[in-house]
């Protein structure tokens, strides 16, 4: 049979819980910087699709 085991300290309980955060927040800017960067590279790529598509539609437009 399972024997009762000896409380935990305040102080352990929260130095656990302040490791768990900072880890936590670790882990969130990383994942927000990457968030950030994915949307970026978005945007560029699609200004980008958009000057491409008006220089063809110039150049067809000289054409004729």
């Amino acid at each position: 049979m399972a024997a009762p085991k000896k409380r935990t300290s305040k102080t352990r309980k929260n130095l656990r819980r302040a490791q768990w955060k900072a880890q936590a927040s670790i882990e969130a800017k990383k994942a927000f910087a990457t968030a950030k960067m994915v949307l970026k590279s978005l945007v560029t790529s699609a200004q980008e699709t958009k000057s491409g598509n008006q220089s063809i539609q110039d150049s067809t437009i000289q054409e004729n």
